[in-house]
C-alpha cells in the first residue's frame, strides 16, 4: 500500500473493502485518476473465514482475499493510501479548477493531515459515514432513533438511491446500504454498480450524450470484430444516431468524443497471442498469493504423479 498521495484525484475512494475496491478498480481502468484510502479497518476484518464468495470452491482467509482485492486495484492503477478520511467536504470552485480542470468538486480530509481534491468521492465503509458530514446534507443524509431512553443518530441507509447516486452531485455511496452490505459478494457488487453510475455520470460531464453515457468494461476477442462493426464509419452512424441534434457541443467537440468512443470501443478487442499471455500471467499472478510452502508441496506431487505415469 502507497504511504504517499497526490494532491487532486478525479475519484476518492473512502474504504478499502470489497465495495470501495470493486468500484476503485472500475473507475481506475476506465482511466479515472482514482485513489483508495483505507487504514485496513474494513468490516471483512471480522469474518474469520469468507466461504460463499465465487471463484473459491474451499474458501479463502481474509488476508489472502484482502490482498488480492488491493493487489487488483494497484493493477488498475489506483493509488492505495493508508490513511483515514476525517471529513469530505464541498470545495472552493478555484481549488477544484485549478486542481482537476474541472469546476467543481470536493476537499477530502484525512487523519495523517493530508488533504486532497476529486471531483468525485465515492463512500464505501460499511459502519461509518460521519466523515460525509460537513457536505451539508445532513438532515437527508442521517436518521435518529431512541433506544435506553437515549437518542441516538446513524446514516441512513436508504439514503443513495439503488445505483449508489445521492442528492449531492458527485458523491455516491456503495457503503454503507439498505440491502448490498449483508454479504461480501454483495458489497462487491454493488461497489461495480456504483462505479457505472458514477462513470456514466462523468461521461456526461464531458459531454457524451445520455444514450451512450453507460460504459461496459468487457473485454472481445478480435475474432468477434466482423461485418460492418469493424469498421469505423459504421460505429460514426452509430454516434451519430444516439447524439441529439441539440446537443450543446461544436462540432470539433462532438468529433473529438465520437472517436475517442470509437477508439474505446476497438482497444477492447483482443487477439488469441494476447489472450493466451494474459491467461498465463493471471495464473502466475494468483501464485504471488498462494504460500510458497503449499506451491511446493504441490510441485512435488505432480513430479511423483509424472513418475509414476511413466513407470507404468
Amino acid at each position: 500500500m502507497s504511504d504517499g498521495a497526490r494532491n487532486a484525484y478525479d475519484v476518492v475512494v473512502v474504504g478499502g473493502g470489497p465495495a470501495g475496491c470493486s468500484a476503485a478498480v472500475f473507475t481506475a481502468r476506465y482511466g479515472l485518476d482514482t485513489a483508495v484510502f483505507d487504514r485496513g479497518n474494513a468490516s471483512l476484518q471480522r469474518c474469520a473465514y469468507l466461504e460463499n464468495y465465487p471463484g473459491f470452491p474451499a474458501g479463502i482467509d481474509i488476508e489472502t482475499f484482502y490482498d488480492l482485492l488491493h493487489d487488483h486495484v494497484a493493477e488498475a492503477g489506483a493509488d492505495l493510501v493508508s490513511d483515514m478520511v476525517e471529513s469530505v467536504d464541498v470545495a472552493d470552485t478555484d481549488d477544484t479548477a485549478d486542481a482537476t480542470g474541472i469546476d467543481d468538486g470536493f476537499v477530502i480530509e484525512t487523519a495523517d493531515g493530508r488533504a486532497v481534491t476529486a471531483r468525485y468521492v465515492v463512500a464505501a465503509t460499511r459502519y461509518d459515514a460521519d466523515y460525509l458530514r460537513p457536505i451539508g446534507d445532513a438532515d437527508a443524509m442521517f436518521e435518529t432513533h431512541e433506544h435506553d431512553g437515549e437518542t441516538h443518530e446513524h446514516f441512513d441507509r436508504s439514503y443513495p438511491d439503488g445505483d449508489g447516486r445521492t442528492s449531492t452531485d458527485g458523491v455516491y455511496v456503495a457503503s454503507p446500504t439498505s440491502m448490498a452490505d449483508a454479504q461480501v459478494v454483495m458489497a462487491a457488487g454493488q461497489g461495480a454498480r456504483t462505479a457505472r453510475a458514477l462513470l456514466a455520470d462523468a461521461r456526461r460531464d464531458r459531454g457524451y450524450p445520455d444514450a451512450v453515457a453507460d460504459h461496459y468494461d468487457w473485454v472481445r476477442r478480435e475474432s468477434a470484430l466482423a461485418g460492418e462493426w469493424a469498421e469505423r464509419d459504421r460505429w460514426r452512424e452509430w454516434f451519430a444516431e444516439r447524439a441529439p441534434a441539440d446537443l450543446d457541443l461544436d462540432d470539433e467537440r462532438v468529433v473529438e468524443l465520437r472517436e475517442r468512443e470509437i477508439d474505446r470501443r476497438f482497444d477492447a478487442y483482443r487477439d488469441a497471442d494476447e489472450i493466451e499471455a494474459r491467461a498465463e500471467r493471471g495464473q502466475k499472478r494468483l501464485l504471488e498469493h498462494v504460500d510458497d510452502e503449499y506451491i511446493l508441496e504441490a510441485a512435488r506431487e505432480i513430479e511423483a504423479e509424472r513418475e509414476s505415469g511413466g513407470e507404468s
